[in-house]
């Protein structure tokens, strides 16, 4: 019987009571401390971003005065220089090299006079690292001379000629018509060493009497401005420029170039070109005022992309005429990062806090629950066949003991199931061995029979070889050796008639009819040339005969010294009508090197196969190549057969037969040996030429047969057999 209580008011867990106030009171300092340290932040960001972009004002402000006063200055003092007789405007060489000297000292692009005569001197550094001495006369064409100089000043060789005239550039006009050091105009050129964008500090020079003598000048590269402005801690986050007053840029910390290259030409850039959207944002902000009617330092907020950004701009100007705008932009991100940083920081400290407090209040339940689990996953692994597992011991007795039942139960599992795959593996090696044994039974069985009928196709096509070449032989000897004497009586014959004629110069009518019916005059010039084809005829015969004897050979031993070149030329004999030139393609021309090599122990029937079979892929891979190709690409790159014999370390004979056909691909490289492996058409080959080539070279005659080939040039097989073989070693 059940016992039923009254409800009461709702409990709960002490570690309820415990945890959730705790974390309450972390939740709501940590909020706290975090909203106020946002709020501060965000009032000390406007004060920061003012200060950071008056610093860099300041910075920029000072290399800038630094940088440009330098031209200035050394305009004036080489200006006094002259004017007090130091320094002579008409020792132009001397100059040079004064010139030169503060090139060294400084870092400008050029310094040069122009003088009233038309004359002057320059040095140029374009491209930062080489000096070069321009040198020009008062009368063009080709008046200017561009030296180069070594690493005393001196003047080396005349690098180029080109026109100047003083009085048609405005770098010489501008200051002259001045009368006081000015600022040119900025201008560009694309030089070989690189894009050139400068600007001009000049003024006009006086002798001591403060007679005009002409203008002196010194440039300056402006990309070195955006270098430096590269240079400062702000760029990474924000932007610096420099502007004229139409807008367009003199330099930038952005990676942005201040220029634009079309058509091999410098064109400078607008900001509100500009590829960067910060830049593009505040030229269009400043063009609402005008670029030229800013006159004191103003500061604006502008919204890039989304992002906030603190921006000051203020006029450069200098008492040499120079009125440029510059720029500082920095991102409002790069204030509030830190703040940001803090305050999710206190968010993820509250959290934290939140999160460790509830698993620390979970942690007593999985405490009992994790053992338990661990022996469930223990046995739903055993029942899918992993055996191999141990339950790790907790904290509670009463579960150690089951938890130890049950890796005494699994490793006694292990252990039967280990024995019994053992055992199966055992049989399955037994039984792959055994099987791989058949293989290679039924491999060997495949190459020895395939080897077998080869053989007795050579050995039948020797027979009828050897057969035919000799009843061809003997009425062949018969009709060559009796033509000698019927040559002999021919002529004797025909001096006879020639004799007759001399005599008798008019025989009896019946006579001259019959001469004339026989046309004995062209029957007294045609004979001999048919006797003398006859015997040319006979001869290629008794060659083609020698030629199917030597190849096959059996007529002799079949180990023997053989003169390896005979086996070699009677295998071509025998290949000639596919070396001969065909209405589709010119000759396959054969190229013998041969070496002094002695006769050598082989055995020269299989040998000679072997020769008949290289040879016969050679010429199988220059007609197919031939196939690709035009009878005029073929007379230009003809189809060759290299054949070459040599003896190496005075022990091997080495025969090298290369071809220039299509080559062999690297995939078929390694297959190349195998019985019944072949590339050509079906019905062309049986695959079984080289394999048994192979087998000829190393397992007759303990050699080696090797090939390299380039899918394209063509295949080269070298043959190498030693010139005495043991036969008993061999066999």
């Amino acid at each position: 019987m059940k016992t039923h209580y009254p409800n009461k008011a709702k409990a709960f867990p002490l570690q309820t009571v415990l945890v959730v106030p705790f974390l309450l009171q972390i939740f709501a300092a940590v909020s706290l401390v975090g909203y106020l340290s946002f709020k501060n932040g965000q009032r000390a960001v406007n004060d920061l971003a003012e200060q950071l972009m008056d610093r860099t004002s300041e910075v920029v402000d000072e290399h800038l005065k630094s940088y440009l006063s330098i031209p200035q200055t050394l305009n004036q003092i080489n200006a006094n220089a002259i004017s007090r007789g130091i320094l002579d405007v008409r020792d132009r060489q001397t100059l040079g090299k004064y010139f030169w000297d503060q090139m060294q000292a400084y870092n400008l692009t050029y310094i040069g006079i122009g003088l009233t005569t038309g004359e002057g001197v320059g040095v140029a550094r374009y491209d930062g690292k080489t000096i070069t001495i321009d040198d020009w006369t008062a009368k063009p064409p080709n008046n200017t001379y561009t030296y180069a100089t070594d690493n005393q000043g001196n003047r080396t060789q005349v690098n180029a000629r080109w026109n100047w005239n003083n009085f048609n550039e405005s770098w010489y006009i501008q200051p002259i018509a001045a009368g006081k050091p000015i600022w040119g105009k900025i201008v560009t050129a694309n030089f070989p060493t690189g894009p050139y964008i400068g600007v001009s500090a000049s003024r006009p020079i006086y002798d001591s009497q403060n007679r005009l003598l002409g203008m002196i000048a010194t440039d300056i590269h402006l990309l070195k401005l955006s270098d430096f402005l590269r240079s400062l801690d702000i760029t990474h986050s924000g932007r610096v420029l420099l502007l004229e007053r139409d807008g367009t840029l003199i330099a930038s910390s952005g990676t942005e170039k201040p220029f634009l290259l079309v058509n091999q030409d410098i064109r400078r850039l607008k900001a509100i070109d500009s590829s960067d959207p910060i830049i593009q944002n505040i030229a269009k902000h400043l063009q609402t005022y005008g670029f030229g009617s800013i006159t004191q330092d103003t500061d604006f907020k502008l919204e890039v992309q989304g992002k906030r950004h603190f921006v000051d701009v203020a006029p450069w100007r200098d008492k040499y005429g120079l009125n440029w705008l510059m720029v500082v932009s920095v991102p409002e991100d790069t204030f509030m990062e830190q703040i940001n940083t803090s305050t999710y920081t206190t968010l993820a400290l509250c959290f934290g806090a939140l999160i460790i407090a509830s698993i620390m209040g979970v942690f007593t339940s999985h405490w009992i629950v994790r053992p338990i689990l661990r022996l469930n996953w223990a046995s739903e692994a055993m029942s899918s066949g992993n055996l191999a597992q141990t339950v790790e011991i907790s904290g509670i007795q009463e579960l150690n003991t089951l938890s130890n039942s049950f890796n005494h139960m699994a490793e006694q599992l292990h252990e039967s199931f280990t024995a019994l795959e053992k055992s199966k593996e055992k049989l399955e090696d037994r039984v792959e061995e055994r099987t791989t044994e058949l293989k290679n039974a039924l491999r060997e069985l495949q190459r020895t029979q395939s080897q077998v009928i080869q053989s007795e196709k050579m050995s039948s096509l020797g027979q009828l070889v050897a057969g035919v070449a000799h009843e061809i032989n003997n009425p062949v000897n018969f009709i060559h050796a009796n033509l000698d004497y019927v040559q002999e009586y021919t002529q004797d014959l025909l001096a006879f008639v020639q004799l007759y004629q001399q005599y008798d110069p008019n025989p009896a009518a019946k006579i001259q009819s019959v001469a004339k019916d026989i046309d004995l005059e062209f029957l007294q010039e045609d004979l001999p040339k048919i006797l003398s084809s006859m015997k040319v005829g006979t001869d290629r015969i008794c060659q083609i005969v020698l030629s199917l004897r030597n190849f096959s050979r059996i007529d002799e031993a079949e180990f023997k010294r053989v003169d390896i070149h005979e086996g070699i030329d009677s295998t071509l004999m025998i290949l000639q009508h596919r070396l001969k030139a065909k209405p589709e393609q010119p000759e396959i021309e054969v190229i013998k090197d041969y070496g002094n090599v002695p006769l050598v122990e082989c055995y020269a029937g299989p040998l000679n196969q072997v020769f008949m079979n290289i040879l016969v892929n050679a010429i199988d891979a220059l007609e197919e190549n031939n196939t690709k190709r035009t009878y005029q690409e073929i007379e230009e790159n003809p189809s060759q057969i290299k054949i070459r014999t040599s003896v190496v370390d005075s022990k091997w004979l080495e025969i090298a037969i290369a071809d220039n056909g299509v080559g062999i691909s690297k995939e078929f490289q390694q297959r190349i040996f195998d019985p019944f492996f072949t590339t050509k058409p079906v019905g062309k080959g049986t695959g079984m030429g080289l394999s048994i080539s192979y087998q000829i070279i190393t397992e007759k005659h303990g050699g080696k047969l090797e090939f390299f080939s380039t899918l394209g040039f063509g295949t080269e097989f070298i043959i190498q057999i030693p010139l005495q073989l043991k036969v008993d070693a061999v066999v």
